[in-house]
């Protein structure tokens, strides 16, 4: 929320301290934060202990000299570091999950599906693969290049600074951090200061386990972030709210810095009256209610008739009793809100809807916990559609039809996903065509997020770029065109006709040349002349010692 000793953009070289944790108005970007001593943790208590301070330019300045001696190039380093960090995740599996309890509560079940084993995975997946993705890629060549060697070469960016979120504060920050060694890079990693018992797990863990120069931690809040962003890095990746990515973004563009923002946004569901209602039901609930709603890919409201709302509610109500019990405060596998502030946001939010309240709405400020809720009737006007939730609550817009919840979604901001649920295959086309998003989901949720061959981003407001499976590595990659001539002949008589003097004749020769065709490609025709040689001189031999017979 804003906060009274905000500045405006053009005031960034007077501002020291932003917090990298909070969401504000778009056009007052930069924040000033007082100092304090004492920081909240994720179970609401005061915590005195401070990160041990560092001098932020002095590591970075280290990181680029470790990447300048070409340490993180060779494929064997770089597996070696992957195994080394897979072997932290299988002997600190049970602190891992420990780290989870302590910040959000998270359920055994939820911290291992949705952290600890989604990084074994991947993990497991890149070190399967990555050797075969950082070859050099020979492209299609056309004609006037078809003796020359035509490369693609895979070289890591260089020093990256990695900046994790509370929300997933494992897989948010490991997961990218995995890609960034495959590539070769070195890498800086920020965790959250919100998600404390998962920043303190990395802070100490990771320098056990991997190389300490090319790999560092630095641990703290707003000001160490800034501090950071104000260095020069080769690429940042940045996981939060999409007006702290306005921030990021801008401090990047100063140093012309590449970067990956994955943002948020209200991600729309539109369910129409040919599903099957309960699955639809406890599909979209699920998606809402792990870790408490406090997930960037969570369904934020739902879009249906008047007809279709009501049986989702009815449905909602037998769900929530049987998955939570009578009392859901009791339930083992409710998450907790992440600190005060944040669920101070959300009671707002309750008050403000509570005349729309269909399922739950009691909360526990003391306990952090607020109860999985249902609004029913909601309309634009309600604060609740304002912004992203992130939380516990579950809005339902009512609207006729499919074209009407099209335009809803396309005169908001571009989700972070799209979520269908219909039988109808030409409601899938309608949707797949008329509206944009950073990944389309049908007849589920959260789900897509699992499949590593699908790269995940956002577009426009919620992100740029995209990572998971292959597009971690390219993510982390620049991709290094290569033309590779030699001095045949041949090849120095195709090109000749580019020198001058200029004649009309050479310059016919060469536009020919370099014409684009339809066909099949040149990529082999250098080895079919050289084989078409050979086999011609072999000929001639043969013919020749037969004459001489």
């Amino acid at each position: 929320m804003p906060s009274p000793n905000e500045t405006h953009a053009s005031d960034f070289s007077e501002v020291h301290v932003i917090d990298i944790d909070s969401d504000f108005d778009a056009d007052l970007p930069i924040i000033k934060i007082d100092k304090q001593d004492n920081t909240m943790n994720g179970n609401g208590t005061l915590s005195s202990s401070k990160p041990k301070p560092v001098n932020i330019p002095e590591v970075v300045q280290k990181a680029r000299d470790t990447f300048n001696s070409g340490t993180t190039k060779p494929l064997e380093w770089r597996k070696r570091q992957l195994k080394n960090l897979q072997r932290m995740y299988e002997e600190c599996r049970g602190e891992m999950i420990d780290a989870l309890v302590k910040d959000l509560r998270r359920s055994k079940m939820e911290a291992v599906l949705l952290e600890v084993d989604y990084l074994v995975n991947d993990l497991t997946n890149l070190l399967n693969k990555f050797e075969e993705w950082a070859k050099p890629e020979r492209p299609p060549k056309g004609l006037v290049n078809m003796m020359d060697d035509v490369v693609i070469f895979n070289d890591p960016y260089g020093v990256v600074l990695i900046i994790g979120a509370w929300n997933y504060p494992l897989q948010l920050l490991l997961l990218p951090f995995a890609g960034a060694i495959a590539a070769g890079n070195v890498v800086i990693l920020k965790p959250s200061e919100l998600a404390v018992a998962s920043a303190k797990f990395i802070a100490e863990t990771l320098p056990k386990y991997l190389d300490n120069d090319a790999f560092v931690v630095v641990e703290g809040g707003p000001e160490e972030t800034t501090e950071l962003l104000k260095q020069k890095f080769d690429y940042i990746f940045y996981t939060g709210g999409t007006n702290v990515g306005r921030i990021v973004y801008a401090a990047a563009t100063k140093n012309l810095t590449p970067v990956t923002l994955e943002l948020g946004g209200k991600s729309p569901v539109f369910i129409d009256n040919t599903t099957d209602i309960e699955i639809t039901a406890k599909r979209v609930l699920w998606g809402k209610f792990i870790n408490a709603g406090q997930t960037c890919i969570a369904p934020d409201y739902v879009l249906c008739s008047k007809e279709v709302q009501d049986k989702f509610v009815e449905c909602s109500r037998k769900i929530l009793k049987e998955w939570y019990g009578e009392d859901a405060q009791k339930s083992p596998d409710l998450c907790r809100i992440i600190n005060s502030r944040h669920f101070g946001r959300l009671q707002s939010l309750l008050e403000a809807s509570k005349d729309k309240v269909v399922l739950g709405g009691r909360y526990d400020a003391q306990d952090r916990f607020i109860a999985p809720t249902v609004l029913a009737n909601v309309t634009l006007n309600d604060k609740i559609m304002e912004d992203e939730i992130f939380g516990p609550i579950l809005p339902i817009v009512p609207v006729d039809n499919a074209y009407e919840a099209i335009k809803f979604i396309n005169d908001r901001e571009h989700p972070l996903v799209l979520y269908l649920f219909s039988r109808q295959s030409k409601i899938h086309t309608l949707f797949t065509e008329q509206t944009r998003s950073g990944s389309l989901c049908v007849n589920d949720t959260i789900m897509f997020y699992g499949v590593d061959t699908l790269p995940f981003g956002g577009v426009g407001n919620s992100g740029i770029g995209a990572y998971h499976g292959k597009a971690s590595f390219d993510t982390f990659t620049h991709k290094k065109s290569c033309l590779v001539r030699n001095f045949a002949a041949i090849g120095e008589k195709l090109g000749s006709g580019r020198y001058p003097p200029y004649t009309d004749g050479k310059l016919k020769f060469i536009t020919t040349l370099m014409r684009k065709r339809s066909g099949p490609s040149f990529k082999y025709l250098p080895y079919v002349i050289a084989f078409a040689l050979g086999a011609g001189l072999s000929y001639g031999i043969f013919a020749w010692q037969k004459v001489k017979k």
